[in-house]
């Protein structure tokens, strides 16, 4: 994989913290390398405070062509974009960026698609299901869009924080044709069940939704990659559901950068 690394080698972020878990720099390094491309991805820590000095240094570093945005920045990163998607303009976040033409950086949100075909993918019944998301904020935001263009039939919606749920509901009203709602973090009716959070990430975490309330018909799907099977997705996989879990989605989401970055898609 560094068998080209050298003053032509172009390079591409990945901003986030924590950073550990990233799984992206070794297969976007790769997946360049499979098209051509002398391109390496790496990981980089970055504090929420300090995302101001890091994009004025990555913005004047000439052969950083791309940058990976994780969490906690994909909202404040959205402001260092002169141009950026739809769906990134919608969300005022991105997961995303890559340089114009003129040295300017374009954003793009990529999470919702690439969770919902993951979902899919495994056997999910996205159209015309009755879902409960709980998370609203950017990663749960883009899912929440993505089902809705998916075609759920009912959007329920859960945060801790409620402001988080109001706001993504109003920014929904244009979509949602009144299939999205606020709830509780009850799955009761629904197909499907989706965690947009951070929890599983640490030791001891509660569960994102009770594991009595999970039962064996639902479709259960989690945001959160490496880290092994999540203690909720094992609670629905001793209920008896089919699950996707965050691994699946980031080689899902693999293909979307690599066209993102290469301005295919």
């Amino acid at each position: 994989m560094l068998e080209k690394l050298d003053g032509a080698t172009r390079l591409l972020p990945i901003i986030g913290d924590p950073i550990k878990f990233v799984k992206s720099p070794q297969c976007l390094t790769s997946g360049f390398a499979a098209r051509g491309h002398n391109c390496l991805c790496m990981p980089m820590q970055v504090a929420k405070s300090d995302l101001e000095p890091i994009m004025r240094a990555l913005t004047l570093t000439a052969n950083v062509d791309g940058l990976l945005v994780t969490m906690p920045h994909k909202f404040t990163a959205f402001a260092y974009c002169a141009t950026s998607s739809a769906m990134a303009r919608l969300l005022g976040g991105v997961s995303v960026m890559r340089r114009n033409a003129d040295g300017t950086w374009h954003g793009g949100m990529l999470d919702g698609l690439a969770f919902v075909k993951a979902q899919i993918d495994q056997g999910a019944r996205v159209k015309g299901g009755r879902a409960l998301l709980v998370g609203a904020g950017a990663a749960g935001s883009a899912i929440a869009i993505a089902l809705l263009d998916a075609g759920v039939r009912e959007l329920m919606i859960h945060d801790v924080d409620e402001s988080r749920v109001t706001r993504l509901i109003e920014l929904l009203a244009g979509l949602g044709r009144d299939r999205v709602s606020a709830s509780p973090a009850d799955p009761a009716g629904c197909e499907l069940v989706f965690n947009a959070t951070p929890m599983g990430m640490g030791e001891g975490d509660p569960l994102p939704v009770s594991a009595d309330l999970i039962e064996s018909w639902m479709f259960v799907g989690d945001v959160i990659a490496r880290h092994g099977v999540t203690p909720f997705l094992q609670a629905a996989q001793v209920a008896g559901c089919k699950t996707a879990n965050g691994v699946q989605m980031v080689d899902t989401v693999q293909e979307m950068m690599l066209d993102f970055m290469l301005a295919n898609g």
